[in-house]
């Protein structure tokens, strides 16, 4: 039972799941294709260019980030917790 998805539309969901920051399963269900569908799309253009050098670079950054900024509100969270700890002491 083929839907005829087109071979642009492939490449495409094969580069949004590769450079969005986004699980590959909400990609699924954002494109409305099957998770394992999209999984064999993406093995299926690994080898190919569907994703440029930019991208990948541009995609591992917004990787970095957002680990950072992730460990950022940790630590932001502790200290709140800190200080409202600190300020509940009495002298």
């Amino acid at each position: 039972m083929s839907t005829g998805r087109t071979d642009e539309f492939r490449k495409e969901a094969v580069r949004i799941a590769l450079t969005s920051g986004l699980s590959r399963r909400q990609v699924a269900d954002d494109l409305g294709v099957g998770f394992s569908t999209l999984n064999k799309w993406v093995s299926a253009h690994r080898g190919t260019d569907v994703v440029s050098a930019e991208d990948r670079d541009l995609a591992r950054e917004n990787e970095r980030l957002r680990r950072e900024v992730r460990i950022l509100k940790e630590e932001r969270d502790i200290l709140k917790k800190a200080t409202q700890f600190f300020a509940s002491q009495k002298p």
